[in-house]
């Protein structure tokens, strides 16, 4: 899987990117179909100083987006991604139902 970090207007930090990888590394056991995944940093100046993480999963057969903020970039990144993990545990879910009920006709 290819994991693209685009921070806008400024350099992420190694940590921040390490920490993203092995995030979205984790995003693996809920769907083996992960094609590619963008991370979009970004923030607004002082005074709101607020930090945003959108996550873009492109799997086999669908795109899942998910844009959450906080007040630092860890935070924001582990809100979008479970908000993502959550829409995989869905599709999977929807995957098993469809094939279970295909097999019972």
């Amino acid at each position: 899987m290819k994991i693209n970090i685009t921070a806008r207007h400024f350099r992420a930090k190694a940590s921040t990117q390490a920490f993203i990888k092995e995030r979205i590394n984790g995003l693996e056991k809920y769907n083996e179909n992960i094609i590619h995944t963008d991370v979009i940093l970004s923030y607004d100046k002082p005074p709101a100083d607020t930090k945003y993480c959108e996550v873009v999963l492109k799997l086999k057969e669908k795109t899942l987006t998910a844009k959450e903020s906080a007040a630092d970039f860890e935070k924001a990144i582990d809100f979008a991604i479970n908000k993502i993990e959550t829409r995989l545990y869905k599709v999977k879910d929807k995957q098993k139902t469809k094939k279970n009920h295909t097999k019972t006709k």
